[in-house]
């Protein structure tokens, strides 16, 4: 038996705590990584709202789980059959409890660290890209998910970010009068909330949209929504590019232009 799911539930409470603070909340050897997480069992708990929403059975499917954190998802994609699970995040200390928790597991998930701007180093295209609570931990988010679009999504997308302010989402118009400004009162309309210093407590949390933004910059970025399981979560499809290489420059300037900043 491999010495690592051989280890007693006292190795493993050892083991976990040589990696520091869990975010996310997995069962190891009989042991939680998170047992006092100030949003329960969490991810677990938010997943089994919307767990339905993906397809049970992913043999012979490749996922990216972007920000993968600790793991839970690459996990659980892997549960579901997926041959080929590419985690990857910023944080090396997230990868190292997410390698730990593949090997206790007893499965195969490459963990890379690597940013969400640098997709496009991968090379390859997944047949499901999960890109869960990061979003709002990006200065430049419309360019993140820009570059998913373009580099790394096949077909599906689960998505998820903090949402504030309203949770309904006004129908748009294709244009506006330059003297026309009513609509920006309402509370409907797609708003993105700006964080200059911190938002509890973490000063990572840089934007915030609400509902009808998280929506428009969705379609902007080349998605299709087609489901809404759970508050704040989407799953999306890949649109037929009939206007990708208007995407492909915009997202070429917006590289361009983040580059000369």
């Amino acid at each position: 038996m491999d010495t690592v799911t051989a280890m007693s539930p006292a190795e493993t409470q050892e083991r976990i705590d040589e990696f520091g603070a869990w975010f996310q909340n997995l069962e190891l050897n009989g042991v939680q990584t998170a047992p006092q997480h100030f949003l329960g069992d969490y991810p677990a708990v938010k997943f089994a709202g919307f767990a339905h929403a993906l397809p049970d059975d992913l043999t012979g499917k490749s996922v990216l789980d972007i920000g993968c954190n600790a793991g839970f998802y690459s996990l659980e994609m892997k549960r579901r059959g997926a041959s080929r699970v590419l985690g990857v995040d910023f944080d090396e200390r997230y990868l190292a409890q997410a390698r730990f928790a593949a090997e206790v597991h007893g499965v195969d998930i490459e963990f890379r660290q690597l940013s969400v701007y640098d997709v496009g180093t991968l090379g390859e295209k997944f047949d499901l890209v999960i890109f869960m609570g990061v979003l709002y931990h990006l200065r430049h988010p419309l360019l993140a998910l820009d570059l998913i679009r373009e580099h790394v999504a096949k077909d599906l997308m689960l998505f998820q970010s903090m949402q504030r302010g309203s949770e309904d989402a006004m129908q748009v118009e294709a244009d506006y009068d330059f003297w026309q400004t009513e609509m920006f009162a309402r509370p409907d309309f797609p708003v993105m909330y700006f964080i200059e210093h911190k938002y509890a407590g973490d000063p990572t949390n840089w934007w915030i949209p609400n509902r009808a933004c998280t929506e428009a910059m969705l379609r902007s970025s080349g998605f299709d929504i087609i489901a809404h399981p759970e508050n704040e979560v989407f799953v999306c499809k890949v649109r037929a590019a009939d206007n990708e290489s208007d995407l492909t420059r915009a997202t070429r300037q917006a590289k361009e232009s983040l580059r000369a900043s």
